[in-house]
This record gives structure tokens, sequence and C-alpha cells, in this order.
């Protein structure tokens, strides 16, 4: 027992001790190495439970929303799910659009008239089902979860988007830009491995492999649940990865203070349909 109580209290001190970098940085201190945790959206199960790790560690992260099918059958950004949109806004995290339906793009298409695309959404009424969009489809989409984002949060997303699955053309990037949206990947370390099958990659191993490759300046990825995964990434993961960054140096921003983002998100706010004063 006294054996146990010892191993106990050596690893309790060395957690402290990795913690102090952290205790040590000042809240008005600014962030110098930054990396850029984004989330998209997902079935919303854990969504509650990485807001609490998120204010608990006094993390900003960016959301890309698109309306996904929920655990609770309702979209992400439907009704249901709008007080927690909202929260998140008050809370000074930042939204941008993953397209309003999940749209997949899979190919661009010859058309001597107009820029076209086949797309396959994974929600809405059409979900599953290759369509031909043009440049102006694919934009409508995009300002569609923009403007859903406005409403329930009361700010104004960034002009910026995800496309699904980061599945992209130069052609579809030249015409999401041409309407006002710049799109976001993510760095190769970035990918946290959250929709991986957690048989083949649990927990543990995705998080060693993020504490050793993450480096300031990267833009991370995961969501707000997947389907497909057995052992939910979030919030086991979530929490000791940041606290784990935070012990190397790190600190956590938005895409509002990106570099490669913050000219753009300066000089192109998106235009969409005024809030009602009461909203403002």
């Amino acid at each position: 027992m006294r054996a146990a109580t010892d191993t106990l209290k050596t690893g309790v001190l060395a957690l402290a001790a990795m913690a102090l970098p952290v205790l040590a940085q000042s809240p008005q201190r600014p962030c110098t190495q930054a990396v850029y945790l984004t989330f998209d959206t997902g079935h919303m199960g854990v969504a509650p439970l990485i807001a609490q790790v998120l204010q608990r560690q006094q993390v900003k992260v960016t959301f890309f929303a698109a309306q996904e099918k929920t655990q609770q059958g309702d979209g992400t950004l439907g009704q249901h799910w709008a007080p927690w949109w909202k929260a998140r806004a008050a809370e000074g995290h930042a939204f941008a659009s993953h397209t309003w339906d999940h749209a997949y793009w899979r190919a661009d298409l010859n058309d001597a008239k107009d820029q076209k695309f086949r797309i396959r959404p994974s929600a809405g009424a059409q979900a599953g089902q290759d369509l031909v969009w043009t440049a102006q489809n694919y934009c409508d989409n995009l300002r569609q979860a923009a403007q859903r984002l406005q409403d329930v949060t009361g700010q104004a997303p960034l002009p910026l988007f995800r496309a699904p699955g980061g599945k992209t053309s130069a052609r579809l990037l030249a015409a999401a830009k041409q309407c006002g949206f710049a799109h976001v990947a993510w760095a190769d370390a970035g990918f946290l491995g959250d929709e991986l099958p957690s048989g083949a990659y649990p927990n543990a191993q995705l998080l060693q492999k993020a504490l050793r490759n993450i480096r300031a300046g990267d833009i991370l990825m995961a969501h707000l649940g997947i389907w497909s995964r057995q052992d939910p990434w979030a919030p086991a993961v979530l929490e000791p990865l940041i606290q784990g960054l935070k012990a190397k140096g790190l600190c956590f921003a938005t895409l509002r203070e990106h570099p490669s983002y913050r000219d753009w998100i300066g000089q192109h706010p998106l235009q969409l349909a005024a809030l009602p004063d009461s909203r403002q």
C-alpha cells in the first residue's frame, strides 16, 4: 500500500511539474506560439463534453458547421442545438461554414458556359446523390450555413470555409473565393484521428502521436462526434492533448489570428442578412 501511495504521489508531482509552464503564462500575455484547434460538426453527442473541456482549459477554437444529422435526429444547426452555439459565441469562439448539406466535392466538370462541379451531399434531402452544381449553387450552400450560424450565435461568421473531407480542386477554391470564402485545411500533424477506427487507432496512440508531432502554427482538426468510432476521441484525448501542448509552451488561438487568414478576414467581411436589432 505504501509503495502504491508513493507511486501515486510521484505521478501527481510529475503532472504538476508539467503544468508549471501553463501556470506561468499570464492571461494577458500575447499568444506567440499558437496552434489553431478547429472542430467540424458531427453527431454532436460529445459536443457538451467538448464545451466543458474548452471552458475549463480557457481555450478558444474555430467551429466549422454544416446541417448534419445528430444523435437526437435533428440537425446540428437546428433549434435543439441553437442555445449550444449561442453559448459558444458568448465564450469567444469563432465560426465558419462547412457547407449547409455537408457537400463533398467529387470532380470538376467541363462546361463551356459555367463552372460546374460534381457534388455529393451527405446530409439533407439529397444525401448520397451525385449532383451537378454550378459555382453559384456551391456558394449558396456555403452562405446558407454561414447565415444560420449568424442567426443562432448572434455574431458574424468568418469569411472562411472547410470543404467536407478537405476535398477540393483549384477551380472550386477559386469559385469560393469569388463569393467571399477562403478555404481552411489542416496540418498533417493536425489531423487528430478522431474519425479513424478505434480498434486500429486507440485513443492513447492518437494522443501520443499528436503530442509528438504538433508544432506552433499548426491547424488542428477534430469533430463534434463521429458515428463510426466506437471509443469516442473526445473528451478522452481532448483535455490531455490541450494540457500536453500547453506544457510544451504552445497556446491556442482562433483563425481570426492566423497569419494566413487574418488579412483576408479583415478585408472580406461576409455580406449576410442583418440580424434583428434585438439580437445584435
